[in-house]
């Protein structure tokens, strides 16, 4: 076998992976197992457990299903969970790894009846990869052309009835036709600290490792409602206890560790309290365009909108303005930097 095709056969696999369950625990261990593990987005699972028990009923495939939110959520664990309720299998790519049409079809044509493909990322695919997707979402059939010019004709392929579970972090981006062939759009919401809690506890079992009420309430008040940020802050702070504790998670040791990966009582890491500063040292505290403080903090500007500003916008530390950036008096005060008087007219005119 030429080294070109053991190439494209790599990528392939890699793309397209169909995982057991085993495999599964064993790549994501703290990736919720059952309902009862997934804590939080309550009407969503609800609903989601009418649609699966209804296509059940009917012994049919699912609609398809675009989840979308902020990353970290769990769009990726709703899908294993739905897979595994349907008692499907789940085949797993993304937009990016989709690079041809003919990608596509390879993956559509092994598909089995009922079986779920999980899009990751599915605003990226290629336009023309897109426009396959369209009769295979809506009919079950592929249109293959065979020959070039004159001489070219079609060809329909019918598939089996299969559902596509499609995840974005940017809806906006998805193009309208896409859009409107889901039948199940879900929006995943930021968690609360009690739901974040539940998270926290249910992983710290699977860890082994100990920890106090004081704790878990500490992690989840710093993990920006975001049950990745939850679950990485936890390993951060095992791995702290090992080698400066005993092994058991306490508040002191859990604040000590926070304090040394820069995360404050809010969550605020360094790069968003160096965000803050950079406009109200050095820009007076806005209204500031987003290019000048790309360049002021060597920052990219799709870092900034996607990974910084989210959270300062949510807890109210930024406004965006049509003149730009301003920063807000509670951020000020939270970082204990005085709010003069300039600032302030600045806030009435805005």
């Amino acid at each position: 076998m030429s080294n070109d095709k053991m190439t494209n056969q790599r990528k392939k696999k890699a793309s397209v992976e169909n995982i057991s369950p085993e495999e599964e625990v064993l790549f994501t261990s703290l990736r919720a197992q059952a309902w009862e593990e997934f804590y939080g987005q309550k009407l969503i699972k609800e609903s989601l457990k009418i649609t699966i028990s209804a296509a059940c009923k009917r012994k049919e495939a699912l609609e398809h299903i675009l989840l979308y939110g902020p990353p970290g959520l769990g769009k990726t664990t709703l899908s294993h969970l739905i897979a595994k309720e349907m008692g499907s299998n789940i085949r797993i790519t993304s937009g990016p790894a989709i690079e041809r049409a003919g990608d596509l079809a390879s993956i559509l044509t092994n598909l089995e009846k009922r079986d779920i493909l999980f899009i990751d990322e599915i605003h990226r695919l290629n336009k023309v990869v897109e426009e396959t997707l369209y009769p295979a979402m809506e009919d079950y059939a592929l249109d293959i052309i065979l020959g070039k010019g004159p001489s070219a004709r079609t060809l329909r392929l019918d598939l089996p009835q299969f559902t596509i579970i499609g995840a974005t972090t940017r809806i906006g981006l998805l193009s309208a036709p896409l859009r409107d062939r889901f039948g199940v759009v879900h929006r995943l919401n930021f968690y609360n600290p009690q739901e974040l809690e539940g998270i926290i506890i249910n992983a710290s079992k699977k860890l082994s490792v100990p920890i106090d009420k004081e704790s878990i309430k500490e992690i989840a008040k710093r993990a920006r409602g975001t049950p990745r940020i939850a679950l990485k802050l936890l390993k951060r702070g095992r791995d702290f206890v090992q080698v400066r504790g005993e092994g058991k998670i306490t508040k002191d040791l859990a604040k000590e560790a926070l304090k040394m990966l820069e995360v404050d009582n809010l969550g605020l890491d360094g790069s968003d309290k160096r965000f803050i500063r950079a406009i109200v040292e050095k820009h007076n505290g806005g209204p500031v365009g987003i290019e000048t403080i790309a360049a002021t903090i060597s920052e990219d500007i799709g870092t900034i909108e996607e990974v910084i500003e989210p959270y300062l916008l949510q807890i109210g530390f930024l406004k965006r303005t049509n003149k730009g950036r301003v920063i807000t008096k509670s951020a000020y005060e939270h970082l204990g930097i005085e709010f003069v008087e300039e600032n302030k007219e600045q806030q009435k005119l805005l």
